[in-house]
């Protein structure tokens, strides 16, 4: 894929994340949701790819826009499997509070795992400990091999899980090893990440949580060097069968990071709607001057990138939602 493609899909992230940020501590997280993918639509129109959504809203007849299947860019450039997730953390804009992104993951064509919308199963870390944990090993000894492999005692280790009743017994095997515990509400994809962010000072992501955030957290993992495994979780023999007919033969499979991203010619990007530990949220400075936060990386190069951009939007009157 062209250089030139990772700085485009930033423009897409920043258009959903400003759209979005607008409806932060409203309390209305259809229109938040609703106002990013629309914005996210719209300035896919403009981007030099031949891109088709693999992870998106849905089906057709379930959405209407960024749907599995849809077809994205101009069609000069590129043939891309395009993940997207135009709001990660409705919930998290509506109610004010912190790590809500927008979020994208490109590939070359067939690149991507065609993951469902159910549970997965996830262990993330940074490239110190790439290659050294396995899904199915007991926390304590995951918690001692990521230590050892971060040189870290326990007691100042970082394990990062989601805040669920489902995740109960393993928050109490981490506490009782010793390690230190890091909740989060929603929006894994950020919490999955920080494991190869040293800034973040978190070691460990594990736990269960959406499956098509896990394939889009795996480009950004692969690109900077870290490691993940994976496993669907299907709730039923419905969700069985829709592995399937996706490709899974085996629904239960060990996914490494190769299976969920196939090649290294793969981009990541995101932009930050609300504040948060990868990213800071977007800021209205007054008048028509809007200022993001946005990270872009490339799985093949291993580059990574800060953008921080001003926007006016007297210039983009289709990011600006009706005057209250």
């Amino acid at each position: 894929m062209d250089r030139e493609l990772a700085l485009e899909i930033v423009r897409v992230t920043e258009a959903a994340a400003i759209a979005s940020a607008q409806w932060m501590g409203r309390g209305d997280k259809i229109s938040a949701d609703d106002a990013a993918t629309s914005a996210m639509r719209a300035m896919f129109d403009s981007v030099s790819m031949d891109g088709v959504v693999v992870i998106g809203e849905g089906e057709l007849d379930e959405a209407p826009m960024l749907y599995i299947g849809e077809e994205l860019g101009n069609k000069n450039g590129p043939s891309v499997d395009i993940a997207v997730d135009p709001l990660e953390g409705t919930s998290i804009v509506a109610k004010g509070h912190n790590n809500a992104m927008a979020v994208i993951a490109a590939a070359e064509r067939g690149a991507l795992l065609h993951a469902p919308d159910m549970y997965m199963d996830k262990i993330a870390v940074g490239k110190n400990a790439k290659g050294l944990v396995h899904l199915d090993d007991p926390i304590e000894r995951t918690i001692d091999i990521v230590a050892r492999a971060n040189n870290k005692r326990v007691r100042d280790l970082t394990v990062i899980i989601q805040e669920r009743d489902r995740h109960a017994d393993i928050i109490q095997r981490v506490i009782d090893k010793g390690a230190r515990v890091k909740l989060f509400g929603d929006g894994d994809v950020g919490a999955s990440i920080a494991t190869c962010l040293p800034h973040t000072g978190v070691d460990l992501f594990v736990g269960k949580g959406g499956a098509p955030e896990g394939v889009i957290s795996a480009a950004a993992i692969k690109s900077l060097g870290g490691d993940m495994q994976a496993r669907l979780s299907p709730q039923n023999e419905e969700e069985t069968e829709r592995c399937k007919t996706m490709g899974l033969k085996d629904p239960l499979q060990l996914l490494q990071l190769d299976d969920l991203v196939k090649s290294d010619d793969a981009i990541f990007a995101a932009t930050g709607v609300t504040e948060g530990e990868l990213l800071n949220g977007v800021k209205f400075l007054g008048g028509d001057l809007t200022e993001t936060d946005s990270i872009v990386m490339r799985a093949k190069t291993k580059t990574v990138r800060f953008i921080k951009a001003h926007h006016h939007l007297d210039h983009k009157p289709h990011l600006v939602m009706g005057e209250k």
